[in-house]
């Protein structure tokens, strides 16, 4: 197979995510959502089941105004929206952490809100470095393996742990070989999109068989030049019309600091004894996120490090509406893109916008500044 023919695979499984989910229920699987973001899913993997993302969409908010103001960011307004509307019926439980504000509020109103569905907690702990943080985590850990067994039916075993602990690590490793691959081999940036978005909507076994496919076929195709080469920063950067965007004005997303793409495959599960360890280590040996506590803001350095390694002639920025971690990490972000000698763009992004002409506009400048 081509490469367009492994992209239009992604493709259709990064557009249909309830096809999917109904594909893995009719083969007897069940499937657990997994809200944004670190939710432990090599653990529910191990489980035997489906973890499969919920990160909302583009739709109407009407009866989650019920529950929640309008300040709030509107991926999780539209995850409660569309758990209200029926759309996750046949999962098992959801999967909420804890490591934002409007994270908390998600899973105190998907009580009320969507009773059919049990709400699972993953608390994790602000200082997740020191050995009581660790210990913290690992108790999450626990208290999910506890709520799966009762809404599932599913049992676990450091075995399987271990095992699952390798395929996605597997599926880490290939992703980061197409993040590599794709900042030079000739995609748009919808189709670099599929690639990621895809991977919530997937098996991990499945998804790293046709990357892999994928990556060997765009290592002997052409590769892209001309283009305006920036790095993407945000929490979500899929909406299709922002995408055409970037596309039409022939921007060449060469690194993402995403939390829905690249932020997921950076950290690998250490080799440890015990699996369950090696997984909380995984989550404190995690940086460079702003849903990740640190005072130092190494993000920030980290972000103008991969721009200069890429060769990135700028930075944008997708602020997701209402989200006070993001908003809190712009102002730095902004005086290093200055210090560094790197344009920088702030696009405001939210599930309620369908037009983006203003973006389109302020795109279309921002290229003729390069």
């Amino acid at each position: 197979m081509t490469a367009n023919e492994w992209l239009a695979k992604l493709h259709e499984a990064a557009s249909c995510p309830k096809k999917q989910m109904e594909r893995y229920l009719s083969q007897g699987k069940k499937v657990v959502a997994v809200a944004p973001v670190y939710t432990p899913m090599e653990l529910i993997h191990s489980m035997g089941l489906v973890p499969m993302g919920v990160w909302g969409a583009d739709v109407e908010i009407k009866e989650a105004k019920k529950y929640y103001p309008a300040f709030i960011c509107s991926i999780m307004q539209t995850i409660l929206e569309m758990g209200i509307k029926g759309e996750y019926d046949g999962v098992s439980a959801i999967v909420i952490p804890s490591l934002c504000d409007s994270l908390k509020t998600l899973g105190q109103n998907w009580k009320y809100a969507v009773k059919e569905i049990p709400f699972i907690p993953m608390s994790y702990p602000q200082n997740r470095k020191p050995d009581y943080g660790i210990k913290f985590t690992k108790a999450g850990y626990q208290r999910v393996i506890s709520d799966l067994t009762i809404a599932a039916g599913a049992q676990f075993s450091e075995a399987a742990l271990a095992e699952s602990i390798k395929v996605y690590n597997e599926h880490n490793q290939v992703m980061r070989e197409f993040a590599e691959i794709a900042s030079t081999a000739r995609l748009t940036a919808a189709e670099r999109n599929d690639v990621f978005k895809s991977a919530w909507f997937m098996l991990p076994e499945e998804h790293t068989a046709v990357v892999k496919e994928l990556n060997a076929a765009l290592k002997e195709g052409p590769e892209d030049e001309g283009k305006a080469r920036v790095l993407v920063t945000g929490i979500l950067a899929d909406s299709p019309s922002l995408l055409k965007i970037l596309d039409d004005n022939g921007i060449k997303v060469v690194f993402d600091d995403v939390a829905h793409e690249s932020r997921q495959y950076r950290i690998d599960v250490p080799d440890m004894a015990n699996p369950m360890d090696a997984l909380a280590q995984k989550f404190a040996d995690m940086d460079n996120c702003t849903l990740l506590y640190d005072k130092e803001k190494k993000r920030v350095d980290y972000m103008i490090e991969q721009a200069k390694a890429h060769s990135a002639d700028g930075v944008i920025v997708l602020m997701t509406k209402f989200c006070d971690p993001e908003e809190f990490d712009y102002v730095p972000i902004k005086r290093a893109c200055e210090a560094a000698g790197l344009k920088h763009l702030n696009i405001e992004v939210d599930r309620q916008m369908v037009n983006y002409q203003q973006a389109g506009t302020m795109i279309q400048a921002f290229k003729e500044m390069f």
